[in-house]
């Protein structure tokens, strides 16, 4: 599996907690996050995961930045992207069965670095239900 990573300074050490666990998994990381705690400008380091994402050069995002709000906005313009905001494991597991969510934005400001390792697990292991769900999903894009 292969998973692109990006978060801006409100994601720093968030980030540095989940390349820890997928690389103790076996998971190739693309990493597109500063490493640094300097106010940086989110879309910058979101448009590439969400744009790897995009042209099915990794199977799932991953988004960090205080609110998730500006980052799922952001992955979410570009074509086939299903950006879920996720602050807790109950809304990572619903986001994937139900939305087939294929990028996972995490609040940083309003989760602790614990819950969001957790919804990395659940979004990672968490299977699309399809049925029902899989026409709605057809839906969402704008042609």
């Amino acid at each position: 599996m292969k998973i692109a990573i990006g978060n801006d300074h409100a994601g720093t050490s968030y980030k540095k907690t989940i390349v820890d666990y997928l690389q103790s998994q076996g998971i190739e990381i693309s990493n597109y996050g500063t490493d640094a705690e300097e106010s940086v400008d989110y879309p910058d380091f979101v448009h590439p995961v969400a744009k790897d994402v995009e042209d099915k050069k990794v199977e799932l995002g991953i988004i960090i930045c205080g609110s998730g709000n500006g980052a799922a906005m952001t992955a979410n313009k570009h074509q086939n992207v299903r950006a879920a905001l996720c602050w807790t494991s109950e809304i990572a597991t619903l986001a994937r069965e139900h939305n087939d969510a294929n990028i996972l934005s995490i609040p940083a400001r309003f989760t602790s670095e614990h819950q969001a390792l957790e919804m990395v697990k659940i979004f990672l292991n968490t299977k699309f239900e399809g049925g029902r769900h899989q026409r709605r999903v057809e839906k969402i894009a704008c042609q």
